[in-house]
């Protein structure tokens, strides 16, 4: 398979940070909408074969999203992204964690801190999200689950999302 150039994963094994680049053909608002409202996310925010369902979201400073990717088989993988700073279609920061049903935590999963960013690239938008996993050791666990694939995955399904939306 040719790689896509468009899609940067790095991971810096000292700090336990992980840098992801990847650039969108389409407007910084849509993008910004895809990865900001919940019926949006739930068209991609999983990777292939995986669905994502929200269970309750507040996109706002001190807001969550909640959210489970559901395998073929039924299986919740559940989520929660906590919101602490929003500056609209520049960027936001979060904390985000693996959790159960209820929300909670799961502390035996890493638990990050994210910074996404959004800018203009030629016609389309480059978002960037630097990742902080707090330690070596969590960001290789995370790795091994299989980040990299799925994270290239799951933007493939951005892209088709983006293109319906932009038809």
């Amino acid at each position: 398979m040719k790689p896509d150039l468009r899609f940067q994963f790095s991971g810096d094994m000292t700090t336990g940070v992980l840098t992801v680049r990847r650039d969108f053909a389409a407007r910084r608002d849509v993008v910004w909408d895809c990865h900001t409202k919940s019926e949006l996310l739930d068209k991609w925010f999983a990777p292939k074969p995986l669905s994502t369902m929200t269970k309750s979201m507040e996109f706002r400073e001190g807001g969550h999203w909640h959210y489970a990717m559901i395998d073929e088989d039924g299986t919740h993988y559940w989520g929660r992204t906590d919101y602490k700073t929003i500056t609209p279609t520049t960027g936001y920061t979060t904390t985000d964690a693996f959790t159960d049903e209820t929300g909670a935590p799961n502390e035996e999963m890493p638990i990050s801190q994210w910074s996404t960013r959004f800018s203009d690239e030629g016609a389309g938008t480059r978002v960037e999200n630097v990742i902080d996993y707090g330690s070596p050791e969590a960001l290789q666990t995370v790795i091994d689950m299989g980040m990299e694939e799925g994270i290239a995955s799951t933007f493939e399904k951005l892209d088709e999302t983006l293109a319906a939306l932009t038809k």
